[in-house]
């Protein structure tokens, strides 16, 4: 059986992958221990989402889950707009956008092809500045990317595995105070 992959974990990889153990033991937490006002305005710029209440748009699907079975990846996608056949990602503010960012909408794209859905356009929605950001549909390269990146995922062991400490990335990680690998400071404090 497959140990399916969140497709919250392929962006949150890439920012470091020692956060993804820290997300692990740290889940049944109180939220307040480490959450910080970044991941407090996605959860909030989110619930109109998760609540299906973004648009009223009939033909919209909103936080629809989805899977691979041949990835092996699973989660939800924000919106899908069947009537165009575009799928977006929202993010609260994008003031650049990461590998693992595209790697999640990619995730969410391979899904519901997968599940036969036609889709047709992909894009980032920023929600701080009202913008809509077109991402080109992912080629051959890309899901063979995609696939050595989830490979990745599934071999990464934290306590064996060596993986470089970027104290820049770790000041803006919500798990920083509580990680045993910096003793840097996170700016959320």
């Amino acid at each position: 059986m497959t140990d399916y992959i969140s497709l919250s974990v392929l962006n949150d990889f890439v920012f470091c992958p020692y956060s993804i153990y820290l997300h692990q033991v740290y889940m049944e937490a109180d939220e307040d221990l480490y959450k910080a006002t970044p991941q407090t305005q996605g959860s909030i710029a989110h619930q109109p989402v998760d609540s299906k209440t973004a648009s009223s748009r009939k033909s919209n699907l909103m936080s629809l889950p989805v899977y691979s079975e041949v990835l092996g990846i699973t989660g939800k996608i924000d919106i899908f707009k069947q009537d165009t056949g575009k799928l977006i990602e929202r993010k609260y503010c994008l003031k650049q956008i990461f590998r693992g960012h595209y790697y999640q909408l990619w995730g969410q794209y391979f899904c519901m092809t997968e599940m036969g859905y036609a889709v047709n356009e992909l894009a980032f929605y920023e929600i701080c500045s009202n913008t809509m950001i077109p991402v080109a549909l992912p080629g051959k390269a890309e899901r063979e990317e995609m696939e050595r990146f989830i490979q990745r995922i599934r071999a990464f062991d934290p306590s064996h595995d060596i993986f470089s400490i970027n104290a820049n990335k770790c000041r803006h990680c919500i798990y920083c105070n509580l990680c045993d690998k910096t003793e840097v400071d996170n700016v959320y404090t």
